[in-house]
């Protein structure tokens, strides 16, 4: 069941960049190693709604009713735009430097948000963890667990790893207020662009 194929393909699916990947790197570059590590956090935990969902035949409504798809999509596309509206206006009142601890029970709030406000990743887990099932297996649910597990430690490996190299890479790109300042709002441009990427996908 935890074959090398499977592992490959899960490492190859975590890497890709999508929404999770860009929240984390943004928080690594302009608030920290330690908000990064959060982001990361609550980006995986986030996964954990959308696993149970695939497990417990609950992607089944998403993927038959359109109001259902609808209403989670359009609820993850106002969250999106949110958060790049957020991050736009932040940049003009720029600052850099650690997140107060405060602060970081929000930052993997929103991470979680991200990921379950995504019908997509739903559907994804649905058509990606019975493909590595045994056809033997006597306990399905046991064993979808197990994979969605394995997924969940990779994603929050990779996620971690990409905080951190954000942060490094921080030190030296970000020296110039004009050029983080850019960078902030070129985040928020591409929250933006998810958003209306998100707004016009279908189900699968």
């Amino acid at each position: 069941m935890l074959t090398a194929e499977f592992l490959i393909t899960s490492l190859v699916v975590v890497l890709i960049p999508g929404t999770g990947v860009l929240y984390t790197l943004s928080t690594g570059l302009f608030l920290g190693v330690r908000a990064s590590c959060f982001a990361a956090i609550g980006c995986t935990v986030g996964i954990v709604p959308a696993l149970l969902a695939s497990i417990f035949g609950l992607a089944a409504l998403l993927h038959t009713s359109a109001t259902a798809f609808q209403f989670v999509k359009f609820a993850g596309v106002a969250y999106l735009l949110f958060m790049a509206w957020s991050m736009w206006r932040a940049s003009d009142g720029f600052g850099l430097g650690e997140a107060p601890a405060a602060s970081l029970l929000s930052i993997a709030s929103k991470g979680f948000f991200i990921n379950i406000l995504n019908p997509k990743l739903t559907l994804f887990f649905l058509a990606f963890l019975p493909q590595f099932m045994p056809a033997s297996s006597t306990t399905p649910v046991l064993d979808m667990s197990l994979l969605g597990l394995v997924f969940m430690g990779m994603t929050l490996a990779v996620f971690l790893l990409y905080g951190a190299l954000a942060h490094y890479v921080s030190r030296w790109l970000l020296r110039s207020e004009k050029v983080a300042r850019t960078m902030q709002r070129g985040f928020a441009a591409s929250f933006a662009a998810l958003g209306v990427k998100l707004a016009m996908s279908e189900r699968a």
